[in-house]
């Protein structure tokens, strides 16, 4: 078990080598999100960089990468954040920036759910994995980040990825409610998401 402490350290001082040693992790580096972060009033927080593990999900990988390449990503919000757990995003659906957020978690794409694609790689900190509902081959276009290990969900979620750089902007990123199961009210967002290959 990683100690919470350390993991801020060592992902900053290990950059994509941190993926490297995770258990399961055979992909090279790439495709990579690249995702500018901006708080609810569209100021700079930064850049969070994704290495996706396109031979451990690659039907995941690919349409994170088709719906960033789209644009779809673009303006949408981390719409729940629980603190200690992880930042959740990606409803390209009911989640955009400057709209009505109420429903942001509820919707999707408008291409159909993925088939899920459970593997061995453990949910550690950084770790990204597909949202889904209690169907587990219903992930579309959420996706979230841990913020801490949470092995708990290994074999339950499908993961696609993890952080290889930007811990700091991550951490920083606006926490929700826990009573409210982590709703965020004016939510930071994604500005701009990128695909580098």
């Amino acid at each position: 078990m990683w100690n919470k402490l350390l993991v801020p350290a060592l992902v900053l001082a290990a950059g994509a080598a941190w993926a490297e040693g995770l258990p399961g992790v055979t992909d090279g580096p790439g495709p990579n999100l690249v995702i500018e972060v901006a708080d609810a009033k569209g100021a700079a927080k930064g850049r969070i960089v994704l290495d996706l593990y396109k031979d451990k999900a690659p039907n995941h990988v690919e349409r994170l990468v088709t719906l960033a390449k789209s644009g779809a990503y673009d303006g949408v919000v981390f719409h729940r954040v629980i603190d200690g757990f992880m930042a959740q995003t990606g409803d390209v659906e009911f989640g955009k920036h400057g709209g009505d957020t109420a429903r942001a978690g509820m919707g999707g794409s408008n291409m159909p759910d993925l088939r899920a694609e459970f593997n061995d790689v453990s949910f550690q900190a950084g770790t990204v994995g597909m949202a889904r509902s209690q169907d587990p081959n219903s992930a579309n276009s959420q996706f979230f980040i841990d913020l801490a290990p949470a092995t708990f969900l290994d074999g339950q979620y499908t993961v696609v990825g993890q952080l290889v750089d930007g811990w700091d902007v991550l951490n920083a990123i606006k926490k929700g409610d826990p009573a409210a199961n982590g709703a965020v009210v004016e939510p930071d967002y994604m500005v701009k998401v990128t695909v580098e290959e």
